[in-house]
C-alpha cells in the first residue's frame, strides 16, 4: 500500500495520477486535510481516501494505517518552526503505523543552503532520527513559476524578459516531473535511505527569451536588472544571482528514466 499526502495540491495529485498507471486503486492511500476535496479518486477511481492533518497526530496515523511506504508531502506553511512540527508528527505517525519507509519532499542543498530551508534540514534529521527506512527527495524550485503563460504573454507584449538573474544559470524542474520521480521513489528498488538532489536541465534567461521568441516569430529580449529593481522578485533574484540555482545533477533523470522537460517545450505549452 502506497500512502501519499498532500493530494489536494499539484505535486501530490500528479504522484496519485501515475500510481494509477501501474498500480491499483484500492493499494493508494490518498490523504487530504480536507477529503472532500478529492473524493473522486474514491467514487471514480476506487482509491482509498483519508484525512490527514499535519497538525492532528491521530489522524495522521490512522491515515497511514497499513501503508508500506507513505510520501510525506512538504506543508506549505512556512511560518518559522511550523514545518518541524507538523512534519515531525508525520514521521511519529508512519513510524507508530508501522510504515516500511518514508519519502520526504526536501528541497536542494538543505544542509548547506541558505537559513530558510533550515526547517527541509531539521525535518531531515528527524527522519534520519526516527529509525524508520527513508528517501529523501531534495526538490529544485518549481520550473512552472518561472515558464508560465503569464510570464511569456507578458514578455510577448513589452518586448523584453526581465529578471534580475546576476547572468546565472538555473536548474529547475516541473512539477510534473518531480512528481513522477516522486512516485518513482514510492514503488521502485534501491532507494532505501537515500537522498537525491532533483535538479532539472540548466538554462538562463537569454536561453528563455530566445525560445519565446523563435517560437512566438516575435522579437523578445532578456533585459537584466539590479536586485533593487526587483520588487517582488528580489528574493528569487537574489538565489538566483548567487548562483544557488546553477548546480548541474542527474538525479531526476535518473528516477524518470529520460531527460527532464526542459524550457523549450515549456515555452511551447505556453503559447
Amino acid at each position: 500500500m502506497y500512502a501519499v499526502t498532500g493530494v489536494s495540491g499539484n505535486l501530490g495529485r500528479v504522484v496519485v495520477e501515475d500510481l494509477l498507471t501501474t498500480v491499483p486503486g484500492d493499494e493508494i492511500i490518498a490523504v487530504a486535510r480536507t477529503p472532500q476535496k478529492i473524493e473522486a479518486y474514491r467514487t471514480d477511481r476506487g482509491v482509498d481516501v483519508r484525512q490527514g492533518d499535519y497538525e492532528d497526530p491521530a489522524s495522521l496515523e490512522r491515515a497511514f494505517a497499513g501503508a508500506d511506504v507513505v510520501l510525506v508531502v512538504s506543508s506549505p506553511d512556512v511560518t518559522p518552526g511550523t514545518r518541524p512540527r507538523q512534519h515531525g508528527n508525520a514521521i511519529a505517525a508512519a513510524k507508530a503505523a508501522g510504515v516500511g519507509r518514508i519519502v520526504y519532499t526536501s528541497a536542494i542543498s538543505a544542509d548547506t543552503g541558505p537559513g530558510f530551508l533550515a526547517d527541509h534540514a531539521t525535518t531531515e534529521g528527524l527522519l534520519r532520527a526516527s529509525g524508520v527506512p527513508f528517501t529523501v527527495l531534495r526538490n529544485t524550485f518549481y520550473s512552472d513559476l518561472f515558464v508560465n503563460p503569464a510570464v511569456v504573454d507578458a514578455a510577448l507584449a513589452s518586448g523584453e524578459l526581465v529578471f534580475a538573474d546576476g547572468g546565472q544559470r538555473l536548474t529547475t524542474a516541473t512539477i510534473s516531473d518531480l512528481g513522477l520521480a516522486a512516485s518513482a521513489a514510492l514503488t521502485g528498488e534501491g532507494h532505501r535511505n537515500r537522498t537525491y538532489e532533483l535538479r532539472g536541465p540548466l538554462w538562463t534567461y537569454d536561453e528563455l527569451a530566445a525560445a519565446i521568441a523563435e517560437r512566438s516569430g516575435k522579437p523578445v529580449a532578456h533585459r537584466q536588472i539590479p536586485l533593487a529593481e526587483a520588487g517582488e522578485g528580489a528574493f528569487v533574484g537574489e538565489l538566483v544571482s548567487s548562483g544557488f540555482f546553477a548546480e548541474p545533477g542527474d538525479d531526476l533523470a535518473r528516477l524518470l528514466g529520460r531527460t527532464p522537460t526542459g524550457i523549450a517545450d515549456l515555452v511551447r505549452a505556453a503559447l
